[in-house]
Parts: C-alpha cells; structure tokens; sequence
C-alpha cells in the first residue's frame, strides 16, 4: 500500500490532542477539562492527550488539594500535564508544580509550532 505524505501528516496530527487551559475556574477544569482529558485517552478517542497549564490555573493547581487529585487521576491515566515556566515562575509554584509531576516549560515556541502546523488544540 503506498501512502501519500498528507496522508500519514493527517494521521499521526490526529492522534494527539492539546488542551490549552487558561482559566482558573474549577467548574470548567472538573467538568470539561480533566472529564474530556480523562474519557479521551481511557476511552482511545486520542492516541496522546497534553493538558498545558498557562496563567492563573498555575497558581489554582499548586494551591488546591481537589484540584490536585484530579491532576494525579490524569497523571495516572496517561494524560501528560505541563505547565507553562514563564508562568509558573511569576507566580512561585514553580517547585510545587514539579513536586506534582508537572513538565514546567517554557510554551510559547512550542504553543505556535502546534497552531502553525494546524494541530488538535482545545483552548479553554
């Protein structure tokens, strides 16, 4: 069987999904975020799903202990959270990020290669 290269590009950018999550509302975070994140990779609805924390969700996920299960739930079911450093770092939950085993990065490169390649991206 030969493959086209669009082909095979459209397959493997189907597989992952990437949940940008800028809000530090936690009705939006159990409800939508960690429900579809959880459900998509249990389920195989994506091969990869990324949560990105950016913003103010830092600071709600360093200090909420309910907030915190949730993201070891996701952690465990194969949900790869990291969080933006640049945000991280201004709001010192740098450490306590990581001690969750949370990837802190620096995302703006990252975030723009994902949205110039036109990739799965759930911003919320």
């Amino acid at each position: 069987m030969k493959w086209n290269l669009k082909e095979v590009i459209k397959i493997i950018k189907n597989g992952k999904l990437y949940i940008l999550w800028t809000s530090d509302d936690k009705i939006t975070f159990k409800n939508m975020i960690s429900m579809y994140a959880l459900n998509g990779k249990k389920n195989n609805w994506w091969d990869e799903v990324e949560i990105i924390i950016w913003g103010s969700p830092a600071k709600l996920v360093a200090q909420n202990s309910d907030i915190q299960k949730h993201i070891r739930l996701l952690i465990d079911n194969g949900v790869k959270i990291s969080a933006c450093k640049a945000c991280a770092d201004e709001l010192n939950v740098t450490q306590k990020l990581k001690v969750l085993d949370i990837e802190v990065k620096y995302w703006g490169e990252p975030l723009t290669k994902i949205l110039k390649n036109n990739e799965n991206l759930i911003t919320l």
